[in-house]
């Protein structure tokens, strides 16, 4: 099973920024906990990061053909990008959404997703813990349907 992690725009600044909110752990340190957690489950995975919304969609669609689902942590992008819904419509790949924090509980503005309405599942203020539960979330569709037979649509 191979799962595409994407992470959007700041989370390349964790650590350093509102760490009250994201934490104290780097970026780095989230890549290394993700390699570990799918290494642990038998997964292959593939991080990206960009602060730019259109590589984002770049990398999104690239995914298919060669990735079995997506987790992704759009950031800001959560709240404001319709491309990246559309892109993640497009590819159709079992997608999870993560946040580190919960946008439910902060400004009114960071309450709407519009890429959880292309995903299976969201895990919201678990912070490092919730990109392993997205992947494990991912690794049971795989078990249970099996990644070539899945599609979102029907």
């Amino acid at each position: 099973m191979r799962i595409l992690i994407i992470n959007g725009p700041n989370l390349n600044l964790l650590g350093l920024r509102e760490p009250e909110i994201y934490g104290r752990e780097s970026y780095a340190d989230l890549c290394a906990y993700c390699e570990s957690v799918c290494a642990d489950l038998g997964v292959q995975c593939q991080i990206f990061q960009s602060n730019h919304e259109g590589a984002i969609v770049d990398c999104i669609q690239s995914a298919l053909g060669e990735f079995d689902g997506i987790v992704i942590n759009p950031a800001a992008y959560t709240h404001t990008s319709v491309a990246i819904l559309d892109a993640l419509k497009a590819v159709n790949l079992p997608a999870v959404e993560v946040h580190l924090s919960d946008p439910g509980k902060r400004e009114e503005f960071r309450r709407v997703s519009y890429v959880s309405r292309a995903c299976e599942e969201t895990f919201k203020g678990y912070g490092f813990e919730g990109y392993k539960m997205a992947v494990e979330f991912l690794a049971l569709v795989e078990e249970v349907t099996g990644m070539q037979k899945y599609n979102r649509l029907t």
